[in-house]
């Protein structure tokens, strides 16, 4: 058994989470056991259910990590018994009685707009021909493509659930701010993650950083895990 923390990844909307896998791989190299979220998206509260699971089979302290609407689920879900810490990678930070929604009202509006279609039998799309330049402007256009048709539709009372006891408030928080971001407004992440007083990281990335720059990514969550394991041990020589 490893003496690193578990690492769980929970992905966000649109995706599923296939997209980790380059985190995976780099985690896993390192020692590091870790699980991926498949989130239904339909609600908040199912995505927080679907990710409790996973904590529950872990064997210890866990790291667990959402990215863009996967803050929200790990803002929800994190308050679990295992959880050691969050990282949130260009993601939403919802505070106790606001959503996803409610985040995304205060974006300014004379900024990049996410070309989302009008919801269809209450099911959210990006629009494909726009999908590379908002979501994945920092991948090749092939791959931005494939994940543009192998998009997961997301449920709109997934973007409306409330956050009921945010897990920032008693949970160590890391943040990747991704400045080359069309989906969430640079701006918008960084005052999410002061507001959560989370260990910053910025990096020239689109939204799709997880994927384009896992080694990145990758090491935001080894930074976290490193204080995890050593507060750990600063408690148990106390």
């Amino acid at each position: 058994m490893s003496d690193k923390p578990s690492v769980v990844l929970v992905h966000g909307g649109f995706v599923d989470g296939s997209g980790w896998q380059g985190v995976y791989d780099l985690l896993t190299a390192d020692g590091y056991r870790v699980s991926v979220v498949q989130n239904p998206t339909l609600s908040l509260e199912g995505d927080a259910t679907a990710t409790r699971m996973i904590l529950d089979h872990q064997d210890g302290p866990t790291i667990l990590v959402g990215h863009s609407y996967g803050g929200a689920v790990i803002s929800e879900a994190g308050t679990h018994e295992r959880v050691a810490a969050l990282v949130y990678i260009c993601a939403f930070a919802p505070d106790a009685g606001e959503s996803v929604n409610t985040l995304i009202a205060g974006f300014p509006a004379s900024g990049p707009q996410p070309p989302i279609l009008p919801p269809v039998d209450g099911f959210l799309f990006l629009d494909r021909d726009k999908f590379h330049h908002s979501f994945a402007g920092d991948l090749p256009a092939q791959q931005a493509m494939f994940l543009a048709d192998a998009q997961v539709p997301w449920g709109v009372n997934a973007l409306a659930g409330n956050v009921t006891e945010p897990a920032w408030r008693t949970k160590e928080s890391w943040y990747l701010v991704t400045t080359e971001d069309l989906m969430i407004p640079p701006d918008a992440q960084r005052t999410m993650s002061e507001r959560i007083g989370a260990s910053v990281v910025e990096v020239d990335a689109s939204h799709s950083v997880y994927v384009s720059q896992p080694a990145a990514v990758a090491n935001l969550i080894k930074q976290a895990a490193a204080a995890t394991a050593a507060a750990k041990e600063t408690a148990t020589v106390a």
